[in-house]
């Protein structure tokens, strides 16, 4: 339970209510209102819930101002720069940064358990040829719990750890599957000698027909994708995993829930809306007409992929995505691709223009991650997939630590009724 530090007065209808206000380790200090409706017989009213903290968490912290993104109190820029993907898993589910043994047994664990039940290849089948891969997966992750129903008791300590590393392990396996199954190709087995980045590129993009050789910078840039998109606080997908699971459901169903959530182009959908726009854009010369457009008020139209709604001033993720994608294109060139030559030049001009800089309407890391996927071959379709197994593990540490809370209860969010009254039915033929 967190420290009470000061009690806030609320005054209505000459009555003074006492509310425990609480400090946090970092960030703004928090109102408890969880006994106002009890003691005053009124709700508070907090749409979208941008001013109301759900839960006491402590695995990520945001600040927006500062451009601080903090696992676990480790800056995401240190842990990009140092870690990798698998130990920044480690890190969210327990806590601490494992040790070398630590480090070792949990890739063993996770390296051996990628592999999907064989039966599920037959669930797959049953989609539509040209079925959305986000679609497949959200089926296809909530039918798990079909399969591996020996990890769904909640109640058990030892199935919500067997779950976690079932999760983090089969679902890039599973979002390749849908990938595979979106291009008429064949599914691609992973291979344990290969690391989790590199797994997951070698089983989206080899064929049996010719040898595939994972190469170090895309698999950096991947696992940095991964890193980067692994927990950003209480999201809107996040969230949703955090409610599902506080009715009991299991997890699989939970992680099921947090993928549909983040389907929505306002949410995980942001790095296909941008290569969406850049191919709108087209072509450099038609950089100006869609610069003019974004500074006319009075159009619609709006750059996709600069400035973020939780960070004011810059993401921090997307410095590191940067340098990714500068290494990317180096590497593959971009001569002969005239999005990822619109989209340098658009960033040249974000990061130089005034009205950009004003505004700090930066490229953040939706831009970066775009161009990133978009060099590596990957088709916009797939963009929110790998989003979704990025995030996996921090929507599966969110769970846990949910289900671990003595003082966990089942969601109920309130409501401000505007609708009818009271009033007396009629029969049909009266009306």
């Amino acid at each position: 339970m967190p420290k009470q530090i000061k009690t806030a007065k609320l005054t209505l209808d000459d009555k003074t209510y006492d509310l425990p206000v609480y400090a946090p380790t970092v960030g703004p200090d928090v109102i408890d209102i969880g006994k106002l409706y009890g003691q005053a017989g009124v709700f508070t009213f907090d749409p979208g819930f941008t001013s109301t903290a759900a839960c006491d968490s402590t695995i990520t912290y945001i600040d927006g101002d500062k451009g601080e993104l903090l696992y676990r109190g480790y800056p995401i820029e240190q842990l990009a720069e140092q870690s990798h993907h698998l130990e920044v898993c480690y890190l969210l589910l327990y806590g601490e940064l494992p040790t070398k043994a630590q480090m070792i047994d949990f890739e063993t664990r996770v390296t051996r358990h990628t592999m999907v039940h064989e039966q599920m290849h037959n669930f797959f089948r049953g989609f539509r040829r040209d079925a959305h891969p986000m679609a497949t997966m959200v089926g296809v992750v909530g039918a798990m719990s079909a399969f591996y129903h020996d990890s769904t008791d909640i109640n058990d300590p030892w199935q919500r750890e067997v779950a976690a590393i079932r999760m983090i392990a089969k679902i890039p396996t599973i979002a390749a599957m849908a990938y595979k199954y979106s291009v008429g190709q064949p599914f691609v087995y992973p291979k344990n000698d290969l690391s989790y980045a590199g797994n997951f590129l070698r089983m989206c993009f080899s064929v049996p027909a010719e040898d595939y050789v994972v190469n170090p910078i895309l698999e950096k840039a991947m696992d940095r994708i991964m890193m980067l998109h692994a927990d950003h606080e209480q999201n809107a997908s996040t969230s949703t995993v955090r409610l599902a699971g506080s009715s009991g459901a299991n997890p699989f169903a939970c992680i099921a829930a947090g993928i549909a959530c983040l389907w929505g182009p306002a949410h995980g959908g942001a790095n296909q809306a941008c290569l969406e726009m850049l191919r709108e854009i087209g072509t450099v010369d038609r950089i100006p007409e869609f610069i003019a457009r974004a500074k006319d008020k009075n159009d619609p139209f709006r750059l996709m992929g600069f400035g973020h709604r939780v960070y004011k001033n810059f993401d921090p993720r997307a410095k590191v995505m940067k340098e990714s994608a500068d290494e990317v294109l180096n590497l593959l060139g971009i001569h002969d691709n005239e999005t990822l030559r619109v989209a340098k030049e658009l960033e040249k001009i974000a990061l130089e223009d005034p009205y950009f800089v004003e505004k700090k309407l930066y490229p953040n890391v939706d831009f970066y991650s775009g161009i990133i996927l978009e060099a590596m071959g990957f088709p916009t379709s797939m963009f929110t997939p790998i989003f979704a197994l990025s995030r996996a593990v921090g929507w599966i540490a969110q769970w846990k630590e949910m289900i671990s809370d003595p003082a966990g209860k089942i969601g109920r969010p309130r409501q401000l009724y505007v609708g009818a009254t009271m009033r007396d039915y009629a029969p049909v033929e009266t009306r």
